[in-house]
C-alpha cells in the first residue's frame, strides 16, 4: 500500500453473520486533508472507523491506515493515531493539567517537551489561568476543545473524530473547527464524522454512506453540482432516503 495517503480502503467489508455492516469499500485520503465521513445511523460508518482505527478486524478487502495495514499492524495503527469520541473521554474529576499528565504519558509526550506543548495548548486554548481547575467544572465547548487538543499531543498522522460537536452552540462549533484547520495545516489528517451538514462544507472531500456502501465521494461544491441542488442538506436527504435499513452499525 501507499504511503503517499493517510487512509487506502480497497472494497473493505465487514460482515456480522449474514448481515453486511460495510459493503465493499474503496477510498483514498490524502495527507493533511479534511475528510468528512456522513451517513444516517445504520449506514456503516461507525463500523468503518472502528476498523479503520485497529479497533475491528476486516471480512475482506484490503486498507492501509498511516502507512499500516489493518489486518498486520493494528497495534502500530492505534499508536500513530489520534482519536477523539462523541463522549471526549476526559477525566472529569482531575484537573485540566493532570489530564494533559495523563495524556501526554499515554502518548509517550514527557518532561521539557509536554511542558513546551502544555503551554502551547494551553495558550491557544485560551485556557492558561485553568490548569488547576477541574475538568468537570468546564463548559461543555472547552472540554471539546481540550479533548480535541489532546488526542492530537503527539502530532500524529491522523486524527479520527466521531462527531466530535455535537450537542454544543454554532459559536462554539466555529470555533472548533478553527483547531481542525490548524492542525490540517500542520499536516495532520483530520477523518471526521459529523451529521451537521454546514460541517459537511468545511471540509475538502466527503463520503455519504448508505447501506453500507459509499453512494457519493468528493468536494462538497462538485456533489452539489453533480446533484443539482444549492443544499448539502437537500443532497444528503435524496441518498439517506434510498436506505433500506436502520440498525446501529
Amino acid at each position: 500500500m501507499t504511503h503517499s495517503y493517510s487512509i487506502v480502503a480497497d472494497k473493505l467489508t465487514k460482515r456480522f453473520g449474514d448481515f453486511t455492516a460495510v459493503d465493499a469499500i474503496s477510498l483514498e485520503v490524502n495527507k493533511g486533508e479534511i475528510f468528512g465521513f456522513l451517513g444516517a445511523n445504520g449506514a456503516g460508518k461507525t463500523t468503518a472507523m472502528r476498523m479503520f482505527t485497529g479497533l475491528s478486524l476486516p471480512t475482506s478487502g484490503k486498507a492501509s491506515v498511516a502507512g499500516f495495514d489493518v489486518y498486520l499492524e493494528n497495534e502500530k495503527i492505534k499508536r500513530n493515531i489520534g482519536y477523539m469520541s462523541q463522549k471526549f473521554s476526559l477525566y472529569q474529576d482531575l484537573t485540566v493539567m493532570e489530564n494533559i499528565e495523563f495524556y501526554g504519558g499515554i502518548y509517550g509526550v514527557y518532561g521539557p517537551r509536554l511542558k513546551k506543548v502544555s503551554d502551547e495548548m494551553l495558550s491557544q486554548l485560551g485556557m492558561m489561568g485553568e490548569k488547576k481547575t477541574r475538568v468537570g467544572e468546564l463548559p461543555l465547548g472547552w472540554k471539546q476543545k481540550l479533548a480535541f487538543s489532546l488526542s492530537i499531543i503527539h502530532e500524529p498522522g491522523i486524527v479520527f473524530l466521531d462527531e466530535p460537536t455535537g450537542g454544543v452552540d454554532p459559536l462554539t462549533r466555529r470555533q472548533f473547527w478553527t483547531l481542525i484547520y490548524e492542525a490540517a495545516e500542520r499536516g495532520i489528517t483530520v477523518f471526521v464524522t459529523t451529521h451537521y451538514m454546514d460541517e459537511a462544507e468545511y471540509c475538502n472531500r466527503i463520503a455519504i454512506m448508505v447501506d453500507g456502501k459509499i453512494e457519493a465521494m468528493g468536494k462538497p461544491s462538485a456533489l452539489k453540482l453533480e446533484h443539482a441542488t444549492d443544499s448539502m442538506d437537500d443532497m444528503f436527504y435524496r441518498l439517506a432516503r434510498k436506505a433500506k435499513r436502520s440498525d446501529m452499525v
